[in-house]
């Protein structure tokens, strides 16, 4: 029964830390606008610096339609691109226009009252607008998830030709539906939470009780649940107060959150009362969290010792109380929560109050972690000095309850590239699921980047997870692989990545080798591996494969691919024409996937069910490159599926959306041997060139597409 409660548990935290996530995605992006808004009502409204009678009617049309709209176009287009961006703006318009018909009808209603209770109709106070972010947080998904789901039931069954027709009627009668939902049931639903909410509010602050709130606020950020409540109430209540002039156009409500004082304060506790890794990595975790706004650094020291948490909740609670007394307070969101974006968005006339509590936040929530951090101090030295290491422990339970890895989190520890290996770097492998296609592309930009720098007796190669034996220096991997990689291949230092094109851990690697191998950059390598097998790879130097009597560690000799007509040929032979796709019909990255792996059947050389292992692929980590690229691809079990290397190509001029990535070019990949990796290399090269991504682009033939992959390094 216990096992069964605790997984409950843990699965409705991660549902609620998903929706909080969804939220996040729709607000973020949209930071900069409510950045411009509150650079306008803190110049131009009537108490402003530099009050204007004509900028001001500005503020009004942007909080009440812009910015509801585009969160809402940026929520439809996280869940279905462009397609569900249009439809959700469709029915945000809706649930703004019903709302104010809604504030409409009651303000005459309460008018009527009032008139009859013989009062003077000058003296009338109306209802203000309300603002539709909660009803575009509700649209968005609403409606981008329903146009899918329509797209979905015609989807191949429409005659060629008609596709675009079909496309545009479908979302525009939709939209016109979703509209009208909005302006009825939405419209209604959010006024009625939007005044309770209100109410709750108000109620907290008459009884000054709105401190309390940390309670609540302050264990939920430790957990990473804060997003849905920041995002999800505070956020809009918040925007309602700074638009209204009763409120003094600012709000409270946005340092409830984002306040830095409490996280600053535990983490100079531990600066100077902590031990271990806890006590070296916190002056550096400090000023991430206080300066970069990212509070998740603080989180693995407070799941040390949990009863830190009541620290945390003091300093939140001290932090309130100090704006409630002396009116600190936002004109918008302060996103990053860092010590700059704070001041940027503090009121007029507010800002002694806003410095005061982050300051009397942090240096109560000191106060409190020493009591505790000294009181279990001896018991913590002892459990250190039977090797017990609490601190990588709450790193690691940190990034679970995160549900993902984290660079900020991996740095507490030293980990990712900035770990050194034990002697010089020289072989580096790439390493993913099916070694066919990720990994080939990511090796290819890491291996160009080695040899730039100077380091020709570095080889870098590709693997699947599977191939992989103890004899790297450097294993490569995506960070949702990483644990699998680190497994097989235990001496080696593993780096992770999530961008396979560009990601900034490449440069990382370049100057890990850059500082291991300085004593022998001269020429004074190793001697080659025994009995090398050279293996075609992107134009550049190929990988070889050692045999099994090769020490572990024995660099890998390089071979230099051939430039010939024949390998010409050859990559022809593994991109034809007819698998180039100039306008692609898919909307989104599973009708993408099918798409390109269509193009490989018809090619000759994929069965059919090669396509359903390349959507299997896609489910364990995406095959997003980075920089408008896909690659999708099958699984290392599906090889068999494949009786000659090929690659298909297709362009969405308008783009797609992949996981929350832009993509134009989707490229299907089919690997039976070798083959294909030198042309896959050429693709990686053009894909790093953004002159040559805008050629792509251009491009008005498929002949114009496979020789612009062709010619680099011809």
């Amino acid at each position: 029964m216990s096992t069964t409660t605790a997984a409950s548990k843990s699965s409705a935290r991660i549902h609620v830390q998903k929706f909080g996530t969804f939220l996040s995605g729709m607000i973020m992006p949209n930071i900069p606008a409510l950045i411009a808004w509150g650079i306008l009502t803190m110049f131009f409204i009537p108490d402003g610096f530099t009050p204007n009678e004509s900028i001001v009617t500005i503020v009004g049309p942007m909080i009440h339609y812009l910015l509801p709209i585009i969160i809402a176009y940026t929520g439809g287009h996280m869940v279905y691109g462009l397609r569900g961006a249009v439809v959700a703006a469709i029915g945000v318009i809706g649930a703004i226009a019903g709302s104010d018909y809604l504030i409409a009808q009651e303000n005459d209603r309460l008018l009527e009252v009032w008139l009859a209770a013989g009062n003077a109709e000058d003296k009338f106070s109306e209802l203000g607008q309300v603002h539709m972010f909660i009803g575009a947080m509700i649209m968005a998904p609403l409606a981008a998830y329903s146009m899918r789901w329509l797209d979905q039931l015609w989807e191949n069954k429409i005659k060629a030709g008609l596709e675009m027709l079909v496309n545009m009627f479908s979302a525009g009668i939709w939209g016109f539906v979703l509209m009208m939902i909005g302006f009825f049931p939405v419209a209604w639903l959010v006024n009625g939470v939007m005044s309770v909410l209100s109410s709750a509010v108000n109620w907290l602050v008459a009884n000054n009780l709105l401190p309390l709130t940390s309670i609540v606020i302050e264990p939920a950020k430790v957990l990473f649940l804060n997003n849905a409540i920041n995002h999800g109430v505070l956020t809009p209540l918040g925007l309602a107060q700074s638009a209204d002039p009763l409120y003094n156009n600012r709000s409270i409500l946005f340092l409830l959150e984002a306040n830095p004082g409490p996280g600053l304060g535990l983490l100079l506790a531990f600066a100077v009362f902590g031990i271990g890794a806890a006590k070296a990595s916190a002056p550096g975790a400090a000023f991430i969290q206080f300066v970069g706004g990212i509070h998740e650094v603080y989180f693995p020291y407070a799941l040390m010792k949990p009863a830190l948490i009541l620290a945390l909740i003091g300093g939140g609670m001290t932090g309130v109380t100090t704006n409630m007394l002396l009116g600190g307070a936002l004109r918008a969101p302060a996103a990053p929560g860092s010590i700059l974006a704070v001041l940027a968005q503090t009121a007029p006339g507010a800002y002694v109050a806003v410095i005061l509590s982050v300051l009397l936040a942090a240096t109560v929530t000191f106060l409190i972690a020493m009591v505790i951090l000294r009181s279990s101090r001896q018991a913590d030295l002892e459990a250190e000095a039977l090797g017990e290491d609490s601190f990588s422990s709450a790193v690691s339970q940190t990034e679970a309850n995160k549900g993902k890895s984290s660079d900020a989190l991996t740095g507490l520890l030293g980990g990712g590239a900035a770990a050194m290996p034990s002697g010089q770097v020289k072989a580096i492998v790439f390493a993913c699921d099916a070694g066919m296609g990720s990994s080939a592309m990511g090796a290819s930009v890491l291996r160009k980047k080695i040899q730039a720098a100077g380091f020709p007796e570095v080889t870098v190669v590709n693997k699947s997870i599977a191939s992989l034996s103890d004899t790297y220096d450097v294993v490569v991997s995506h960070e949702d692989l990483m644990g699998r990689a680190s497994q097989r291949t235990p001496s080696a230092v593993h780096v992770a990545v999530d961008n396979f094109m560009s990601s900034p851990r490449y440069d990382e690697v370049v100057e890990m080798v850059r500082r291991v191998n300085s004593s022998g950059s001269d020429g004074s390598a190793a001697a080659p591996a025994a009995d090398p097998v050279p293996v075609a790879a992107g134009g550049a130097a190929a990988a070889v494969a050692t045999t099994a009597a090769a020490a572990p560690k024995q660099a890998v000799a390089a071979a230099t691919a051939s430039a010939d007509p024949v390998a010409d040929e050859a990559s022809d032979s593994v991109l034809q024409l007819n698998s180039i796709v100039l306008e692609g019909s898919a909307t989104d990255r599973n009708g993408a996937i099918t798409e390109a792996g269509d193009l490989l059947v018809a090619s000759g050389n994929v069965d059919a069910a090669y396509v359903d292992s390349m959507h299997e692929r896609e489910k364990s980590v995406s095959t997003y490159m980075g920089n408008l690229l896909a690659i999708p691809h099958g699984t290392n079990e599906a090889k068999s599926l494949i009786s000659s290397s090929s690659i298909s190509v297709v362009r969405y001029p308008g783009g797609i959306d992949w996981n929350g990535n832009p993509v134009k070019f989707v490229i299907g990949i089919a690997g039976a041997g070798n083959d294909h990796l030198e042309l896959l290399g050429k693709i990686a090269e053009v894909f790093l060139d953004e002159s040559k991504i805008a050629e792509l682009e251009a491009a008005t033939s498929p002949q114009q597409i496979r020789d612009a992959f062709g010619k680099v390094n011809g």
